[in-house]
């Protein structure tokens, strides 16, 4: 009996800082979050979870209004903060303190979340959502680095490269079997938006 995950990356979001969990989508990441909700009409989806975060709720939110159901919130797949969100820190030192995460999962920059912490408090939502939703279908919206914690746990071939080669919104359909990941299949199309 197979369940699949649709993980909806979030759509284009202006950085700014201190509003790590309220910053929503700019226009152009609205228009993105409608084709996501498009491009998953087909889908006969079961449910549809999401971070808390507003960029993420708000590029689920035309599909689940589609689809008349709610978006169940998760604390626990919020993005990782690889530094302390009250710390500034130039992007070149964050991704290459990113790209360490990947290969250590207990590196973190000070006052930041290793991937083994992101992994102990989000895995255990994921695999509840598996268990709630076998053999059915759901979306979740998430974030670049989290996505990329939680697909690595199933297949630790995952990391840098991948996490580097999302765009935003971005979308992977997931398949698994009793929570045995069986594919990974990207089905947002980055040089046609959809």
């Amino acid at each position: 009996m197979n369940t699949t995950v649709y993980m909806v990356r979030h759509a284009e979001s202006p950085f700014v800082h201190g509003e790590e969990q309220t910053r929503g989508l700019s226009e152009e990441g609205f228009v993105e979050a409608r084709k996501v909700a498009d491009l998953l009409e087909g889908v006969a989806l079961d449910g549809i979870v999401s971070s808390t975060y507003t960029r993420a709720i708000q590029t689920v939110q035309e599909l689940a209004d589609r689809k008349g159901l709610p978006i169940l919130q998760f604390e626990e797949l919020r993005e990782r903060a690889i530094k302390g969100l009250d710390d500034k820190a130039p992007w070149e030192e964050l991704v290459k303190a990113i790209e360490k995460s990947f290969v250590d999962l207990d590196y973190a920059l000070e006052g930041g979340e290793s991937s083994r912490q992101a992994q102990q408090r989000a895995i255990p939502i994921f695999e509840q959502l598996l268990q709630e939703y076998r053999g059915k279908q759901i979306a979740v919206g998430t974030h670049g680095n989290i996505m990329t914690i939680l697909m690595q746990y199933y297949d630790h071939t995952l990391g840098f490269e991948f996490w580097s080669s999302t765009s935003m919104p971005d979308i992977y359909k997931m398949t698994f079997y009793n929570n045995q990941l069986e594919s990974i299949e990207r089905i947002w199309d980055v040089k046609k938006g959809v």
